[in-house]
């Protein structure tokens, strides 16, 4: 978006060009096709999380990726390809947060089998880990329900997603998730997510931090705190010790949904929309607009 309000694709309109219309005509590598994360990482680079897959279904094949922007330039500058036998079908390229140093990627597989994907950023390699461990399923017993009616589809199909929000400590050591059709947070040492750690070693390092609600969004602050999007309630909530503790309600977060922060401490928060799109609402436009909002955390006061 510009100053005057009005928007403009970016980093460019190429990269940007790719529709469901044009599949036979342009290439998914150097396109976007659904992007579904952006996220900086603190070394001047913005990171577009590219699961390839429109709608939410199948994977177009070569078009799961990351692309590094230099916000300096605004110009792409790498783009690592996720190979099929790490983006398996059924996998759905969610969320991704940056080890301190800017070397390593992690990012969460909400598809059908659950999963936390690694990236060497430098050389591009990647891996799944928690390939369908308990921690990065769907919890089934959860139904999830907006103003105390069942959010469903109209053949009746309740959100379905697995290994969803997202965050990392701030010395990189530990990394939180959650899916977001759960109500248990997760984390697990990062030591245990590298290359060659062993399936069974990494089950045995996941730990239960604590029992939450329906989730989307994670952030750790650069002041330590772990929030949470609360979509069923139109919250955000934080991590206080074991539980979960409510930060703010506003009826105007239709689905809460992404986090970032700014230099000030200031928190900002998208709003989705997810019930009012065509997924739940027969007759809702195409594109539904999102938006975005801004709070101030008391330790940014």
């Amino acid at each position: 978006m510009i100053k005057d309000g009005t928007l403009r694709p970016y980093p460019d309109a190429k990269w940007n060009e790719w529709r469901n219309a044009r599949a036979s005509e342009l290439s998914v590598g150097d396109h976007f096709v659904c992007v579904q994360s952006i996220v900086p990482d603190g070394h001047g680079n913005l990171w577009v999380v590219d699961p390839g897959a429109p709608g939410n279904e199948k994977i177009l094949e070569g078009a799961p990726k990351l692309v590094r922007i230099d916000l300096a330039t605004n110009s792409v500058t790498k783009v690592i390809p996720v190979p099929a036998e790490v983006a398996l079908q059924g996998t759905y390229l969610n969320d991704i947060r940056f080890s301190p140093d800017g070397g390593t990627g992690y990012i969460t597989d909400s598809g059908t089998r659950g999963a936390i994907i690694v990236v060497d950023l430098e050389s591009g390699h990647s891996w799944r880990t928690l390939d369908g461990h308990p921690s990065t399923q769907v919890d089934k017993t959860v139904k999830v329900a907006i103003d105390g009616r069942p959010l469903v589809r109209p053949d009746g199909r309740q959100p379905a997603f697995a290994a969803d929000g997202i965050a990392i400590s701030n010395d990189g050591r530990t990394l939180f998730f959650q899916a977001l059709t759960g109500r248990t947070l997760y984390s697990i040492d990062t030591a245990k997510l590298r290359d060659g750690v062993g399936e069974a070693e990494r089950a045995a390092a996941v730990r239960t931090v604590a029992t939450t609600h329906v989730a989307d969004g994670l952030w750790m602050s650069r002041a330590g705190t772990l929030y949470l999007t609360s979509p069923t309630d139109y919250s955000v909530t934080r991590l206080a010790g074991r539980k979960v503790v409510p930060v703010l309600t506003d009826r105007r977060l239709r689905w809460p949904d992404t986090f970032a922060e700014g230099p000030d401490g200031t928190i900002y928060l998208t709003a989705s929309h997810i019930q009012d799109t065509p997924w739940f609402t027969p007759g809702a436009p195409p594109s539904v607009r999102t938006e975005l909002f801004s709070f101030k955390p008391p330790e940014a006061r």
